[in-house]
């Protein structure tokens, strides 16, 4: 049985082993770890009392990062590490790189990843490593690190060492440069898709559109006043910033869908091979203050926002909080700023009150309407192109599809293709198997088939207001 002595000297022997426990912990954690000595010695000074300079980089400027500081590696005579410690590292502080008590942080592999850099080709990344170099006569030391939104790291981040902060600072800005320099987006056509937690997975590149006006039927004149409007005032972007006129524009084409809007939207891209362009589609549109960076730092740019009128509404709340977010983009750019934004929309009564309430953010609203009896006909006719039809009975069809689209025209002749070749018998497509098709898309039965197509119902109420009528400019 322990007396009152055992009790006393008990508990100063726990008191002591705690003391030594504390005093163990606190020399360990002032000792560095390997990479924190290999730190140290590239920058000849304790690297834990070295300042940490953070510069953020969005996941669709990565790769321009990567490449800009491979350079700066390269001319600053530089080495690039990896870090050892396991997932641990990836959301460890620099500190704790340097002088940690329980992991010996040291230099090993390289960890990257790759990205793309545009349609059919990729780059190696560097998702976490070390960068040593020099730059301006000072050592520096550059830690690099891709997002990782699993780990809560939606950008990438730069963290840079110097014992000279105005080196650091320099460096940053040599760095912000060089990134546009060098850029793999500048000149192409972009978008983004969310990741599954719903953040921005970096940008996507897309085939620049290779669509001729003459692949284009719409009214006369619609085609050409979108693309003076939305190429002809970057040809002449010198002449209007020396009279002290913007640059920066927005169009909206409405109108049924199937009538055309995403095929001018495919020719204006074509138009502009050297234009940098981001295409935004329904709930995509999330990204266009990511859109608008890119447009402002690489112009001259086209921003495009199809079917907005699928996020316009923010489930009964008016006016919409998302539009409203894509006029604040167009707000943010310089008069001067060589960017187009052309919007698209199925229901332009749904963007009605919010462009009202923001006037003068779209300067040019042109309609893109069902065609009429000329336009179908040359639809027809274009689509039917390679087939042995005669003119009389397209001219016909055309006559009888009263209200379709451009959309129905090519389903029409597709069909007529089919109930040719399930006859089996090796003849050729006639002017039968045309009538014979129509018959059956304009049937009581394929209602809902023409209403996919776009074809004009009896129950259709959408009524455009008059200001946006016949391609006539939106003037608030």
């Amino acid at each position: 049985m322990l007396d009152d002595d055992d009790r006393d000297l008990m508990r100063a022997v726990r008191s002591y082993l705690k003391h030594v426990e504390r005093l163990a912990a606190t020399e360990a954690a002032g000792e560095r770890t390997p990479l924190g000595v290999a730190l140290s010695e590239h920058l000849g000074v304790d690297a834990a009392s070295v300042p940490v300079l953070t510069e953020t980089v969005p996941p669709h400027r990565l790769v321009d990062a990567d490449i800009a500081l491979d350079e700066l590696t390269t001319t600053g005579g530089g080495t690039l590490l990896g870090v050892t410690g396991g997932e641990q590292r990836l959301h460890s502080s620099v500190a704790d790189l340097i002088a940690n008590a329980h992991t010996r942080f040291a230099p090993g592999p390289v960890s990257y990843e790759m990205r793309a850099t545009g349609p059919h080709t990729e780059r190696r990344v560097v998702a976490f490593g070390v960068r040593l170099l020099s730059f301006a006569g000072h050592p520096i030391v550059i830690v690099q690190r891709g997002a990782s939104p699993r780990h809560g790291e939606q950008t990438a981040r730069l963290e840079v060492l110097s014992a000279d902060q105005d080196a650091a600072t320099s460096l940053i800005a040599e760095l912000r440069r060089l990134m546009v320099e060098r850029s793999v987006l500048k000149g192409r056509v972009l978008s983004f898709v969310p990741t599954e937690y719903g953040h921005d997975a970096g940008a996507t590149f897309l085939e620049r559109p290779d669509v001729h006006a003459d692949d284009i039927v719409l009214e006369e004149g619609v085609l050409e006043r979108v693309v003076e409007h939305v190429v002809g005032v970057g040809e002449h972007r010198e002449a209007l910033r020396t009279a002290g006129q913007h640059l920066k524009r927005g169009v909206l084409l409405y109108g049924p869908p199937g009538t055309g809007k995403t095929l001018t939207v495919r020719h204006l891209l074509s138009r502009t091979p050297e234009t940098t362009a981001v295409v935004l589609t329904g709930s995509s549109i999330r990204f266009i203050a990511a859109a608008a960076e890119i447009a402002r730092t690489f112009p001259p740019s086209l921003v495009v926002l199809e079917d907005i009128d699928l996020v316009a509404a923010d489930r009964g709340y008016s006016p919409q909080p998302i539009l409203f977010e894509v006029l604040d983009a167009l707000d943010g750019l310089e008069g001067d700023a060589d960017v187009a934004f052309v919007m698209t929309t199925n229901h332009v009564h749904i963007l009605e009150e919010a462009l009202a309430a923001r006037p003068g953010r779209v300067d040019l609203g042109v309609e893109i309407p069902l065609p009429g009896p000329d336009a179908r006909r040359r639809l027809f006719r274009r689509y039917a192109a390679n087939l042995p039809l005669s003119d009389d009975a397209l001219d016909a069809a055309a006559a009888r599809a009263e209200g379709t689209t451009g959309s129905f025209a090519k389903e029409l002749i597709r069909r007529t293709v089919l109930l040719a070749a399930v006859r089996g018998d090796g003849t050729a497509v006639t002017d039968a198997d045309l009538e014979t098709a129509l018959d059956d898309l304009l049937s009581s039965g394929a209602a809902l088939t023409r209403l996919l197509l776009g074809a004009r119902t009896g129950g259709d109420d959408a009524t455009e207001p008059p200001e946006f009528h016949h391609g006539a400019s939106y003037h608030p």
